[in-house]
């Protein structure tokens, strides 16, 4: 395939792009993400945010930065994706955090 540009698109969602990013190095910066996948900060966070509620990241706080963990044991998300359920997981991740335990309970 020689003589063609690059395509200007790609096969990955953003939030797919966000997960290799965070695989690749866990402690990279919401600045860094963005300037890698080609969106602006405020969008990595939202999709940040949006994954760590759907547990697929895990954040932890390391003084100002943040470090990130992957829990590549859940399945992808599908078109059809209950979002409802992934919000109750994520207050029940709070609320379980609040009181210090660690489990999650299922739906």
């Amino acid at each position: 395939m020689t003589g063609h540009a690059a395509p200007g698109w790609t096969f990955l969602t953003n939030h797919a792009q966000v997960l290799v990013c965070v695989a690749r190095d866990p402690g990279v910066r919401l600045r860094e993400i963005g300037e890698r996948v080609g969106i602006t900060e405020p969008a990595a966070h939202r999709i940040v945010v949006e994954l760590a509620d759907a547990g697929y990241v895990t954040r932890q706080r390391n003084g100002r930065r943040n470090h990130y963990t992957i829990n590549a044991h859940l399945p992808p998300p599908t078109p059809g994706h209950d979002r409802a359920r992934a919000g109750r997981r994520a207050a029940a991740r709070a609320s379980d955090r609040d009181r210090g335990a660690t489990a999650i309970p299922k739906n």
